[in-house]
């Protein structure tokens, strides 16, 4: 939106443009790390899968990531490393790859790109990230909590997954999210259709 430093103006790229940006540009990596619920809420809201967010510093939500440094040598090496320092040990069980890359976001008032991952874990490692990120380096000051979205809405049609996306989200973390949610198939694809927010247009 116009005048919103959050939510930065820009377009979205395919990876092989982003890669071509060349010198001058800054690189930042996050991902959308899920993994199948069997739960139900109050024992009849089926919960479908656990998604992690976090609480960052500046008191907004968005995904565990960073910048990537030169010496990293890649977006996903660096991605893997400021995945450990912000989640704990936990992160050194899976290896965020190239194949789970999505899309990429280029800031040209800040010569940033942000490229987003979605990584599918087991439900034992996604609860070993969640009991091992409050001992994460980060954590308490890059991180100040881990945040599990609602992959559901309740029947007044506001609680849940509607209510959470009234937060206030980093940069283009929502846009993210919903784009995660809808085309790997996080949510019912009925509930998908009454949140009335639309999807952002990658290319």
């Amino acid at each position: 939106m116009a005048g919103n430093p959050w939510r930065p103006a820009g377009r979205w790229l395919e990876r092989a443009e982003a890669v071509a940006l060349g010198p001058g540009w800054r690189h930042a990596c996050h991902a959308l790390l899920y993994a199948p619920d069997p739960g139900r809420l109050f024992g009849c809201i089926p919960l479908r899968y656990a998604v992690l967010m976090q609480m960052r510093f500046d008191g907004r939500l968005g995904f565990p990531g960073g910048f990537v440094d030169a010496q990293d040598g890649s977006w996903e090496n660096g991605l893997n490393r400021e995945l450990r320092e912000e989640l704990g040990e936990a992160a050194a069980a899976f290896r965020v790859d190239g194949s789970d890359y999505r899309s990429s976001h280029a800031d040209s008032r800040r010569r940033v790109v942000a490229h987003f991952y979605a990584k599918r874990l087991t439900p034992e490692q996604m609860a070993a990230v969640e009991a091992g990120a409050p001992h994460a380096k980060d954590y308490g000051l890059e991180v100040l909590g881990m945040v599990r979205v609602p992959m559901y809405t309740l029947q007044d049609g506001v609680g849940g997954l509607p209510a959470f996306l009234e937060n206030s989200f980093i940069g283009v973390a929502q846009e993210q999210l919903l784009e995660a949610i809808q085309n790997l198939g996080l949510v019912d694809p009925g509930s998908f259709l009454h949140l009335k927010i639309k999807t952002p247009a990658h290319h």
